[in-house]
């Protein structure tokens, strides 16, 4: 038997969760992840941009998210990030604004706009705490007064998600973030005893891990999100050396003003001898 896929790859994320015949597991999926913060469940979802055995790894629109609308005219974003892209908070809002203002047309009144919510599956840490599940609201700081409901975004953080966490028998959230964070299939068992949509994602992902074009697509998203995540990476570590070269030369210019011999600025800064000697002459 073929080894099991990562879920975690938006493609295959996509291809288990936002088809039109799995559309019940991604309502499973949501409803768990809206009752656990005390929400009542959704009864019905439509998806506004199912897959298709169109959309390319590389399409960017149709392959990272997952849209829905409830049958109360709610719209629902669902995104995995199988890397750290950064700026993830404002990131999150740019799409949530993109998707709540592209409800009116034109001569609309704003009592048109119906709730988002962002839904986000972070492969990595990102808010300074120790829940895997933080939910945001627009709030008054001091007295928690709602100023409007239409905004609510949720951060589904999977490295938070204890490694010997064990799956919850009365089902559960924690059951779908287990099945998403590997593909060890020790516990699908237990996973599935209480969750039996949660068995059909699971069937989906083997059935898509024997499928050769299936197997492609995968890799070439893999390889896709691999390449922009080194990308990402070097930028940053590009500009990292930068800021600390600026650093390293503002030290010199100051020591050299008062007087410091070379060889110790040298020293304390991490220049040559011969760099900060041509800034002596220049100054």
């Amino acid at each position: 038997m073929a080894e099991l896929l990562d879920p975690r790859n938006d493609f295959l994320f996509k291809r288990i969760f936002g088809s039109e015949e799995n559309r019940d597991v991604l309502l499973a999926f949501l409803n768990k992840t809206f009752i656990e913060v005390g929400k009542p469940p959704l009864t019905e979802i439509v998806l506004l941009n199912p897959y298709t055995e169109k959309d390319a790894p590389r399409d960017k629109q149709s392959i990272l998210d997952i849209r829905g609308k409830t049958t109360e005219g709610e719209l629902i974003n669902v995104e995995m990030q199988l890397f750290n892209k950064y700026d993830t908070e404002k990131r999150t809002l740019f799409y949530w604004s993109k998707l709540y203002s592209g409800q009116l047309q034109e001569g609309q009144s704003y009592k048109m706009l119906k709730k988002c919510v962002a839904i986000n599956i972070l492969n990595y840490s990102f808010l300074p705490n120790q829940q895997y599940h933080s939910v945001f609201h627009l709030r008054e700081e001091r007295s928690g007064i709602p100023l409007v409901d239409d905004i609510e975004l949720h951060f589904l953080e999977l490295p938070k998600l204890d490694d010997h966490a064990v799956p919850v028998e009365s089902g559960g959230l924690v059951n779908w973030l287990l099945f998403l964070k590997g593909a060890d299939k020790s516990n699908w068992e237990v996973l599935t005893m209480n969750e039996p949509v949660l068995k059909k994602a699971m069937d989906t992902l083997e059935f898509l891990s024997q499928d050769a074009e299936a197997r492609r697509l995968y890799e070439d998203r893999q390889k896709f999100l691999h390449d922009e995540a080194s990308m990402i990476e070097g930028a940053l570590a590009e500009g990292e050396a930068r800021g600390e070269r600026k650093k390293a030369l503002e030290m010199a210019k100051k020591l050299l003003a008062h007087g410091v011999e070379v060889s110790i600025i040298s020293q304390a800064s991490g220049l040559s001898e011969s760099e900060i000697l041509a800034m002596k002459e220049r100054n």
